[in-house]
């Protein structure tokens, strides 16, 4: 294979295609696959508080509306481009499929720095982003959630200016929207706990405990937060994390809930300046390499490359991000006997819960908390189960068991749907 993939997009693509040469797919089988269905780049004019106007660049990636309605996250980051924007599209439509609810895959981002613009200047952008793109995203069409740097009040902010087109109120148009305007209970945290019911899941199968585990985490945001004080609830010792300000590392196992509540008063939102008892600071860099039982990048793509794998000391690597993991440093991994839990099954607790919202916005019911969790347990679960069967009886990865999974459902519905015209 090419000697290194630090093509977002070419990654996705080589597990799409070793995936379906797995099945036994011919080329024609599974090409839209390959390519988005649509892609939207839009300038966004914006008056600043001073008065002048500042133009920045969004994006709207619809992958694949084959089994539903796109359904994808919306980020602000500098650090984004069409290229990350239509693999994260395509992760999405991936990701629906193996849990099997009936959306196909979007993604959307601002390129911007939140951290240097007023509330009030983060909502004319939101606002005029949402204008831009208007003709592409509804309930029925493409409905955005809240990914990085985004949260419910820039949902609830989408789905306003949305209805004032439409002239009456649309929930539907966003999930993960405060629960005054339609939101559901049981959204925030579900990432973290859709990861937390796979790995208690995957564990008996691995001859593994997470009682005592010494664990790892990259990201300490809404989904690394919540999966470290659930485990470490559980008895796990989270010995190391870090977010984009640095890391911090106690031996004995960090104390959750005080740095989750120093976080939350830190001005800054991170955990830069955390002090206890025995903890120690480390660059964020050094994350990859303290000897753990389990290590979980919860932050962005492309983290994991080929000369982090050689030198990562863990047992198993459980995906909670989008794409962290580059081809090349899959196959180092695999000859180290690295179990990887692939993020396109690890991560999709989100994308289960906010598709219970849709259905709740679509009905006009308003579901308990009891009810979320319980029925997002037991779709992960069975989504588990349906992959670790195709990886024992095909002796293949846990990622490419996944990707087999999710393509067969996308293929499956593109034939009984047929190619237009």
């Amino acid at each position: 294979m090419p000697k290194e993939f630090y093509d977002s997009f070419e990654n996705m693509l080589f597990n799409l295609d070793n995936a379906a040469k797995k099945l036994g797919l011919e080329y024609d089988d599974y090409v839209s696959l390959r390519y988005p269905e649509r892609e939207l780049t839009v300038s966004i004019p914006v008056v600043m508080d001073n008065g002048h106007i500042e133009v920045f660049t969004g994006y709207r990636v619809q992958y694949s509306s084959s089994r539903g309605p796109c359904k994808g996250g919306l980020r602000y980051s500098t650090d984004v481009d069409i290229n990350i924007v239509k693999t994260l599209a395509a992760l999405m439509t991936l990701k629906s499929a193996v849990v099997n609810i009936p959306f196909g895959g979007a993604k959307g981002a601002i390129c911007c720095d939140p951290s240097h613009l007023s509330r009030e200047e983060l909502k004319r952008i939101t606002r005029r982003y949402t204008a831009m793109i208007l003709p592409l995203i509804g309930p029925e069409k493409d409905i955005p959630a809240p990914d990085i740097n985004t949260n419910d009040e820039v949902m609830g902010w989408i789905m306003d200016t949305y209805s004032m087109f439409k002239g009456y109120s649309v929930p539907g148009v966003v999930t993960g929207k405060p629960l005054e305007i339609g939101g559901t209970l049981g959204r925030q945290g579900a990432t973290g706990r859709g990861v937390v019911y796979i790995i208690n899941d995957i564990a008996p199968w691995l001859g593994f405990s997470l009682v005592n585990a010494k664990v790892s985490i990259q990201g300490f945001g809404k989904v690394g937060s919540i999966l470290a004080q659930l485990l470490a609830h559980q008895g796990s010792k989270i010995i190391a994390i870090c977010d984009i300000s640095g890391g911090v590392y106690r031996e004995s196992g960090l104390d959750i809930d005080d740095l989750i509540n120093y976080v939350n008063n830190n001005p800054s939102k991170t955990i830069k300046g955390y002090k206890a008892p025995g903890v120690t600071e480390f660059p964020k860099e050094e994350i990859f390499y303290f000897t753990v039982d389990l290590f979980i990048p919860a932050a962005k793509e492309n983290q994991i490359n080929a000369s982090i794998a050689k030198k990562l000391n863990t047992k198993i690597i459980a995906e909670a991000a989008n794409g962290p993991t580059l081809v090349e440093a899959d196959e180092i991994l695999s000859s180290r006997s690295i179990i990887v839990i692939p993020d396109i099954l690890l991560s999709a607790g989100g994308l289960v819960v906010s598709y219970f919202e849709w259905v709740q916005n679509i009905q006009s019911l308003m579901w308990d908390e009891s009810e979320v969790n319980e029925l997002l347990m037991r779709i992960m679960k069975r989504a588990f189960n349906e992959v670790w069967v195709i990886h024992q009886q095909r002796g293949v990865s846990l990622r490419t068991a996944a990707y087999m999974l999710a393509i067969d459902r996308v293929i499956k519905a593109k034939k009984i749907r047929g190619v237009f015209p």
